[in-house]
């Protein structure tokens, strides 16, 4: 179905975009999950059950981010390995870091549906807004573990340079999730609930599809007796990697849920605002998230491979190629804020669209910073330094948590102090990544 792209050899800027696009593309599907869910609801059902669908999309967004980043950490090691070519080390990494990663994700299904009404009530939910919410996660939460069958299975043919076979079944899966959310909510009338059904049934096809098509095509990397061994140094580098990614992902989306709380107390209007800009947003930008995903995955198999030279000519290109793409995103976003707002929010809430269209114009004027960011985590996590992302993350999340509690406190600055907090928190953190990354360069003389 699909030609792996080896990032150790040929051209870099051809190879990277090569393996970036579909990289692109199929993130951006996978925002058509939820995205699919809030403009039918907001549609044909209401802004009290939009308001639900955006504060559950923001509480999954974190959840999942910690399958994502136990994936992403465990495609890095897998990357390194693919450098090396050493097959024997895949395998027995696939066995440890599947273990590993299917064990907490059991485990957070079952703390959510324990604590389920707690959670919500922890978000700051208005009391009409509850009711929904809980149905619709009730709902979702089914089809937790087909995510992270999805992003494991994804990741792994993304490390060995297949990223247009994960798009492929992603896209199989969103048309489908957009006719049954049709179907359900407004052929059968089943509200809230048929919009979540419609989502899990489409994140299963996914997840399984893609299972069946990497253990039909990959026999090389299909797992055998003998690598069903205990490998401490395998154990230990996995571990490293997929938990320090892990804590930078859930950081930063815990940050995200924190400042959805703060959200919450300007009312119901900013609610569904925030609900829906958010995701016009998250999809804006995710092909920044994505190009540095990728960049990762340059960046690992040239570790693995030890090309030094070639990730230091990497790091130039790439770095150009996401401020030009991230200073055209900015300008289509501030330009049909409007317009974007109006495709999930009726004419009739004027003032819900009001404040989507400044929330996106603030922070859609400065995606550069989070492009660069992107990169950065990409970069450390590929080189074995994952904790620095973590130290990124912190500083970024941590700074907008903190402006935006502050900052909205203020009558004359109100709900927009939340918006501005966003990009102030990039760019300190951009800051101390190219310290950062400078500093290993004067200091070992070389690009690592």
């Amino acid at each position: 179905m699909a030609k792996n792209i080896d990032l150790t050899k040929g051209n870099i800027s051809k190879g990277l975009w090569a393996f970036a696009i579909p990289l692109m593309l199929g993130n951006v599907m996978q925002q058509f999950y939820n995205l699919a869910d809030t403009w039918v609801v907001g549609r044909f059902i209401g802004n009290t059950a939009l308001a639900a669908v955006g504060s559950s999309y923001t509480l999954m967004t974190f959840l999942t981010s910690i399958i994502m980043g136990l994936s992403l950490g465990s495609s890095t090691f897998i990357s390194m390995a693919f450098g090396n070519k050493d097959n024997r080390t895949i395998r027995n990494g696939i066995v440890i870091s599947s273990e590993i990663t299917c064990g907490l994700t059991i485990i957070l299904i079952i703390i959510s549906y324990t604590f389920l009404d707690k959670i919500i009530k922890a978000l700051n939910v208005p009391d009409n807004t509850f009711a929904d919410m809980r149905t619709y996660l009730f709902y979702v939460f089914i089809g937790f573990f087909a995510t992270y069958i999805y992003n494991y299975c994804s990741n792994l043919l993304r490390a060995v340079g297949n990223s247009v076979t994960p798009l492929i079944f992603l896209g199989v899966s969103v048309v489908l999730n957009i006719i049954l959310d049709l179907y359900f909510v407004i052929g059968l009338g089943m509200g809230i609930m048929g919009a979540a059904v419609a989502t899990v049934i489409s994140q299963y096809i996914a997840g399984l599809g893609i299972l069946i098509y990497y253990i039909i095509k990959y026999p090389e990397y299909r797992v055998r007796k003998e690598d069903c061994r205990w490998s401490k140094s395998n154990f230990k580098n996995i571990l490293s990697l997929s938990g320090y990614t892990c804590i930078q992902q859930s950081v930063m989306n815990l940050g995200i849920l924190m400042v959805q709380g703060i959200v919450n107390g300007f009312g119901q209007n900013v609610m569904a605002a925030f609900a829906v800009a958010v995701k016009i947003d998250t999809i804006a930008y995710m092909p920044a998230q994505d190009f540095g995903n990728a960049f990762s995955v340059f960046v690992a198999q040239n570790y693995g491979a030890n090309q030094k030279q070639r990730i230091k000519e990497g790091v130039k290109k790439a770095g150009i190629s996401v401020v030009l793409f991230c200073l055209g995103i900015s300008a289509l976003v501030f330009i049909f804020a409007r317009p974007l707002m109006s495709i999930f929010v009726s004419s009739k809430s004027a003032a819900v669209i009001s404040t989507g269209v400044t929330y996106l114009r603030i922070e859609g004027a400065f995606y550069v910073g989070i492009g660069i960011l992107f990169m950065l985590y990409g970069f450390y996590r590929a080189i074995n330094k994952p904790l620095m992302s973590v130290i990124l993350t912190i500083i970024s999340l941590g700074t907008r948590v903190v402006l935006a509690y502050y900052l909205s406190k203020i009558p004359v600055i109100g709900v927009i102090g939340i918006w501005v907090a966003i990009p102030i928190g990039w760019f300190l953190s951009d800051l101390t990544g190219i310290l950062g990354y400078k500093f290993i360069n004067k200091s070992t003389g070389k690009p690592l």
